[in-house]
């Protein structure tokens, strides 16, 4: 396998693991959303907020889960929020820098 190949095959892999990535980190979002809206019964704006601010851990603190449900449901959607969010970032900016880094050459 030439150079040229293992890059194209590095990036087409790249590019499968970053729609993975892109469709949880959405998924996420939607899901803590919709499990704020009807266990805190908050509407569905403060919902993506909350759910939002949460895993990318800004944390303001102007809502905060009341019932137990909902405070054992935040505990293990911030764990793998945070894991899914990071590592969705994370790829996003190496896309970004690569793109960059093809205008530049």
């Amino acid at each position: 396998m030439s150079d040229d190949d293992s890059t194209r095959s590095r990036h087409g892999w790249e590019d499968q693991y970053y729609r993975i990535l892109s469709g949880a980190a959405a998924g996420l979002l939607a899901v803590g959303s919709i499990v704020y809206h009807y266990l805190e019964d908050w509407s569905w704006v403060d919902s993506i907020y909350f759910s939002t601010v949460a895993v990318t851990t800004v944390g303001f603190g102007d809502l905060t889960p009341t019932t137990d449900r909902s405070k054992l449901f935040t505990v293990f959607y911030l764990l793998s929020g945070i894991a899914i969010i990071t590592s969705y970032l994370n790829l996003r900016f190496r896309h970004r820098h690569a793109n960059v880094q093809k205008r530049r050459n």
